[in-house]
């Protein structure tokens, strides 16, 4: 998936006027992706490059009634293209965009955004995680002491064997997480 975002010249900057002006272009390098079995791939296969009205067409595709507060928060998620944040990162950018939101809705949206298949959820430690807006199957860089996480794509990382699942068990997905510092 690859996503444009361009934002006309003079566009008022505050984040309720900027989706107003703002174009997204949602290419699928797979035309399968674009049709796929699941809602997640549907819901971002139906996007018109108005970023609002993208956002309600997602949560719709996918069962979620499109809140003002899902919508904001969704706005602010998937404006941007493919990107990984914290639930303290997204409060913080929603508190800057002015949207009126606690802490505890941010979660709550975040998993429920997850549990739809519209996010991806990454652990690094075990008190930190990250959503990721790119569904799509690969892996992650982790660069210690900045705590930026960065995609891998999934041609580079291979792995030979996957060990067998317990009984009545499958593997949903494997997530690599490499951990970088900088040298010297």
């Amino acid at each position: 998936m690859i996503f444009a975002t361009t934002v006309a010249p003079g566009a008022a900057l505050g984040a309720w006027n900027l989706f107003m002006t703002q174009v997204r272009t949602t290419v699928f390098s797979d035309p399968r992706a674009a049709a796929g079995g699941d809602a997640s791939a549907r819901a971002r296969a139906d996007l018109t490059g108005c970023p609002w009205h993208d956002v309600k067409s997602m949560l719709r595709q996918v069962g979620l009634r499109p809140t003002r507060q899902r919508m904001a928060l969704g706005w602010i998620l998937f404006a941007k293209g493919d990107r990984h944040l914290t639930a303290e990162m997204l409060y913080e950018e929603a508190t800057k965009a002015k949207v009126p939101v606690s802490l505890a809705t941010v979660y709550n949206t975040l998993h429920q955004f997850t549990d739809v298949g519209l996010l991806r959820q990454v652990a690094v430690d075990g008190s930190k995680t990250y959503f990721d807006t790119n569904v799509s199957s690969h892996h992650h860089f982790f660069v210690e002491g900045e705590n930026a996480l960065v995609d891998i794509p999934n041609a580079e990382v291979m792995l030979d064997r996957l060990p067998d699942a317990p009984a009545g068990y499958e593997v949903a997905r494997v997530d690599v997480v490499v951990r970088l510092r900088k040298t010297g």
